[in-house]
């Protein structure tokens, strides 16, 4: 297809997506009944008013407005540099995963290694204000699940997501981060740095067209997109009203697997998880159980995610072998191990700057399961 063949058809599906009233039902009718957006804008009145209601086939027979004219520009202008990719359902190139849930984004816009977009792949979700723990097993299984070259499909939030694409990362399946903003904006700023990482090694997605900011609405709506990528959803911490509870939700939906990963039934951000595994999500201990359930590759030897008491010194494996993985106050912890408090102090502070324990809010101590 010649360039200019190629910028004419994108300014026609960036203008239907514009159009107002034209969301993903309405775009399904007029495409089915007019084919592709040229010929919808070609359409006489009459016609368009068969299909859609009156206020949105008016839109469509009115001339472009300016400021769509200006976004097509401005897009235009960004597609054409290195790395940056704008996908129409019509392109060979659209995720064919998405095209099989019920409302594919008219156009998709991508920052990156677009290959990654048609791999294997698995999402990765949780909370934004995780535990330690929790960014521990985030990481871990996504890098084991990226070594197994499935891609980790995450939406770059704080918490369990930061964990996820930077696991994904360090394997050969990378990452591809599911923005609910325009894809020439990073949010949240505080992942600026791991966003310029993913475009460089994996790949940004976004529905929304660029220069939208980061409205409220937008990330729930992304999650469908998440699920619809992914052959399966990992929520590894959620709290009982988490929005990766959505995301769940969007894949059972789909008919993708969901998985979750137990915790402490003390911990508020386990209780999401619980609840989906008593819904029939699959719990996971190990990101071979999930490898498993896909039958992804041949069952493997589990691996352990338990702390090897014996390298440790005596007092500090006494600590760890009493305290276990449930929370638990110091003075408590202090009688059980039968050491007064001060000297306890001392031996927690050496176990968390080395990694094995982790101090909660209100003062509670717990085990962190680490390879």
């Amino acid at each position: 297809m010649a360039q200019t063949d190629r910028a004419h058809e994108l300014a026609q599906w960036i203008r239907l997506e514009r159009t107002p009233g034209v969301g993903p039902e309405t775009a399904r009718r007029l495409l089915s009944a007019f084919g592709l957006p040229d010929n919808i804008f070609a359409a006489e009145l009459s016609s368009l008013l068969q299909i859609a209601p009156d206020r949105v086939a008016r839109a469509l027979a009115a001339p472009m407005p300016d400021e769509t004219r200006v976004q097509i520009d401005k897009t235009l202008e960004w597609a054409a540099q290195p790395g940056n990719h704008v996908l129409t359902l019509a392109d060979a190139h659209y995720p064919q995963s998405l095209l099989d849930i019920s409302d594919p984004p008219l156009v998709l816009y991508a920052k990156g290694r677009l290959a990654l977009l048609s791999r294997q792949s698995i999402a990765v979700v949780g909370s934004r204000n995780a535990t330690t723990q929790g960014m521990v097993n985030a990481e871990q299984f996504s890098a084991v699940l990226s070594e197994a070259d499935l891609t980790i499909i995450s939406g770059l939030a704080l918490g369990i997501d930061t964990a996820a694409h930077t696991g994904g990362l360090r394997g050969s399946g990378s990452t591809v981060a599911v923005i609910g903003t325009g894809a020439d904006i990073v949010y949240p700023a505080r992942n600026r740095a791991l966003a310029h990482r993913i475009a460089e090694g994996g790949c940004i997605l976004s529905e929304y067209p660029l220069g939208m900011g980061a409205l409220a609405a937008n990330f729930p709506r992304r999650n469908r997109i998440i699920s619809g990528l992914s052959r399966g959803v990992l929520v590894v911490e959620a709290a009982a009203q988490s929005g990766s509870l959505i995301t769940a939700r969007m894949a059972g939906e789909q008919g993708r697997d969901v998985f979750a990963i137990p915790g402490s039934i003390h911990s508020p951000l386990s209780k999401g998880c619980h609840l989906l595994i008593k819904q029939g999500a699959k719990l996971v201990e190990c990101a071979q159980d999930l490898l498993e359930e896909l039958q992804y590759l041949p069952a493997s030897t589990r691996q352990t995610a338990s702390v090897s008491v014996d390298e440790k010194p005596v007092v500090e494996s006494t600590i760890l072998a009493t305290l276990g993985f449930d929370p638990v106050a110091p003075d408590v912890l202090a009688l059980r191990c039968e050491m007064d408090i001060a000297t306890l102090n001392a031996e927690l502070l050496t176990l968390e700057l080395d990694g094995h324990i982790e101090m909660l809010p209100g003062g509670l101590v717990r085990r962190l399961a680490t390879s």
